[in-house]
């Protein structure tokens, strides 16, 4: 598999294909890598909310890890809905033992239609058994304020932010702006080192189910390619914007992002 990333995704199925496991593949196939999967939950979900949530038992997820570990191997790893305590503890455990580098924590607490994703008690668990193994996390605002329990209002609140993930131990930290008011989207990326801050149009749709989905895994995709964390996090804002930019109605709630907005355009069948 010479030039091409393996990417892994541990993470909950949308059943109606925008966000979660499908969103995940869909993009690292977008984005050249190949994708694998680790089902952590099945939710009954369309475009206009969740109706039902079933939660794998540990042992059925950690046996699809090291299905994927033992023979093909991983490159990058991207998780996403993790759902209670325990699952978290064991995919961590996994992370700690070897054979899932790379490792992008999409803090997924709860959907685009406000149902809970990840239970309350596992919230700690997040925080204190998975983030200080994470390349980097990419919580939105309202994450953010759950994992560091404060408010974050302003743009020096989503430096402080940044900076207080990376003192939990994760090497980096992604604070996304979406909910925040303003014309321009601006993402607060703290490398450890240094404070970048990503600045894209806000573009007024209802096609934004799944984008925090999206966005880690582009980034996933990208180190998987051998980018530094910088350039994966510029280039998964970039592919994002333009395939929010390309959606088409999906649904009568919050539609999907386009992930092939490179391949084909809505209407236009691919050669």
């Amino acid at each position: 598999m010479a030039g091409v990333p393996r990417l892994l995704t541990i993470a909950g199925s949308d059943s109606g294909g925008g966000a979660g496991i499908q969103a995940d593949l869909k993009t690292f196939s977008a984005l050249g890598g190949y994708g694998m999967s680790v089902l952590t939950a099945i939710t009954a979900q369309n475009t206009l909310g969740v109706t039902a949530v079933h939660e794998l038992p540990v042992d059925a997820v950690l046996a699809q890890i090291d299905a994927i570990v033992s023979d093909i191997g991983v490159d990058a790893t991207k998780t996403g809905m993790l759902a209670n305590a325990d699952l978290v503890r064991a995919v961590a455990d996994r992370v700690r033992r070897g054979g899932l580098p790379r490792l992008v924590v999409d803090p997924v607490m709860v959907a685009k239609g406000g149902d809970r994703l990840l239970r309350e008690d596992a919230v700690s668990a997040v925080r204190e058994a998975l983030l200080p193994l994470a390349t980097v996390v990419t919580p939105n605002l309202p994450e953010a304020e759950v994992l560091l329990e404060r408010r974050i209002e302003s743009r020096d609140d989503m430096r402080a932010a940044a900076r207080a993930l990376v003192a939990l131990g994760a090497r980096a930290a992604v604070v996304k702006g979406g909910h925040a008011p303003g014309d321009d989207v601006v993402d607060v990326l703290f490398d450890g080192e240094a404070i970048h801050e990503l600045r894209a149009p806000r573009i007024e749709t209802t096609s934004t189910h799944g984008t925090g989905c999206t966005f880690a895994s582009a980034i996933a995709a990208y180190l998987g390619h051998g980018c530094t964390l910088v350039e994966a996090v510029e280039r998964a804002k970039r592919y994002l914007w333009e395939a929010i930019n390309a959606a088409y109605p999906v649904g009568h709630g919050h539609g999907p992002v386009h992930h092939f907005w490179r391949c084909w355009a809505p209407g236009q069948p691919p050669e």
